[in-house]
């Protein structure tokens, strides 16, 4: 169990940066595969070659016989199963943290910029009380991204091959082996001299645990296809969100631009108006002055 340490404290660092279903993803691989795997499963298996005995005192026979019968282990190939379907959560987990160094470069580059523009002991002084926050949050929240664009896409896509490796290994394991072993396996492959009976070590214990490990995995399958589904929903749903606050704000703006525009007849027949009221004004004024000037 110690070998998969690294692999369970890599796949841990990639929950702050998860979906729900994402997450329940991880505790299934590790409660119901790898620590399976490193316990019951493989102390199940250890005696598979050593027990296997054919009815035939000649040599070579029960080694081209298990060969021909086990091409591959269960458990071999179920921590391949296991490795490569967490090849590509750990490919997601490696663009996370680019993701994140180009943001602290970001960052790094505009306090650069403050201390061009500030004094450079108030700047100072202001990042030690900042880091002090982030030191007292935590390394998870100080590292936190969003999950948009080109970083959305690397978690799709990897929740995409992660559905074909699970369906990939299961056909393999179909085509191999089946889902269930029998007590007897009848060999006919030279150098055994007829055809010989082989007999397996503890066939129905065996197969119960591959029913287990069959079932495990199509519950993962079906994990992954509704998470593929829930982040394209959500994808979807923001998107047309994003549309609809665009289009209010459009709205919003024209009808400013309808409130802080006149149109120019009504401007045209107000000037006319109050034209004709400061002529009648000034030809009142004039007639005045001239019956002034008469009188006297």
């Amino acid at each position: 169990m110690s070998d998969w340490n690294a692999l369970h404290q890599l796949l841990e660092k990639v929950q702050p940066y998860s979906t729900a279903g994402g997450k329940v993803w991880i505790k299934v691989l590790f409660i119901f595969r790898i620590l399976l795997l490193g316990t019951a499963i493989e102390s199940a298996w250890s005696d598979e070659q050593f027990e296997f005995h054919c009815n035939t005192q000649q040599p070579g026979c029960e080694n081209v016989c298990y060969d021909r019968a086990f091409p591959i282990s269960h458990v071999r190939l179920w921590v391949l199963q296991v490795i490569f379907i967490s090849v590509p959560t750990l490919l997601y987990l490696a663009h996370v943290y680019y993701v994140i160094r180009q943001n602290k470069s970001m960052k790094k580059q505009e306090e650069e910029q403050e201390v061009a523009r500030f004094n450079r002991a108030s700047v100072e002084r202001h990042r030690q009380k900042m880091a002090g926050k982030e030191f007292k949050r935590g390394s998870e929240e100080r590292s936190k991204v969003e999950m948009r664009g080109r970083l959305l896409l690397t978690y799709m896509a990897s929740i995409f091959f992660k559905s074909v490796f699970e369906m990939a290994f299961l056909l393999i394991q179909w085509s191999i082996y089946g889902f269930t072993l029998s007590a007897v396996y009848i060999c006919e492959q030279a150098p055994c001299p007829h055809r010989v009976d082989c007999f397996l070590s503890r066939p129905t214990e065996k197969t119960i645990f591959i029913l287990f490990m069959l079932v495990v995995s199509v519950v993962s399958f079906v994990l992954n296809v509704v998470e593929l589904f829930y982040v394209l929903f959500k994808t979807v749903k923001n998107h047309m969100r994003k549309e609809e606050e665009k289009e209010e704000e459009e709205e919003e703006e024209e009808d400013e631009e309808e409130e802080a525009y006149c149109d120019p007849v009504e401007l045209q027949s107000s000037s006319h108006v109050s034209s004709s009221t400061v002529l009648t004004t000034i030809s009142s004024s004039d007639q005045v002055v001239l019956v002034g000037l008469s009188s006297a």
